[in-house]
């Protein structure tokens, strides 16, 4: 290998470098973002608030906050109820699901976090 290519080579791995230490911090910067605007790492409050708002009715916010029994129960209703009733009855928990989301949206996040996360309140 010539002064050149070597040169070349040093440079090109130099440059390697400080673009994945770039990205890296990028990526963390993102993460990092989206934690605050979903009201941190651990609080939940905001995503599951707009998913029980607009997806209210498939339970999709009870399966953010862990609770899957009851997730499953909200789903399930759903898809009997509208396959019985041609879709109509799955405005209950449509209802629910409104209901509860505007409950989230209204804590504050300390309460929601001690009331949904710690304390696992599945309802209301």
């Amino acid at each position: 290998m010539n002064e050149n290519e070597k040169d070349f080579d040093e440079k090109a791995k130099d440059f390697a470098k400080k673009t994945g230490e770039s990205a890296k911090q990028s990526a963390n910067e993102f993460t990092d973002g989206m934690k605050d605007a979903f009201g941190g790492s651990d609080n939940k409050k905001v995503l599951a608030g707009i998913l029980a708002i607009v997806f209210g009715a498939f339970g999709i916010h009870k399966f953010i906050l862990g609770y899957n029994k009851e997730g499953i129960i909200m789903l399930a209703v759903t898809l009997i109820l509208g396959g019985i009733t041609c879709g109509m009855g799955a405005g209950l928990t449509m209802i629910i699901g409104l209901i509860e989301g505007i409950i989230y949206l209204t804590k504050s996040d300390a309460e929601f976090y001690a009331t949904y996360q710690i304390g696992r309140k599945p309802w209301f």
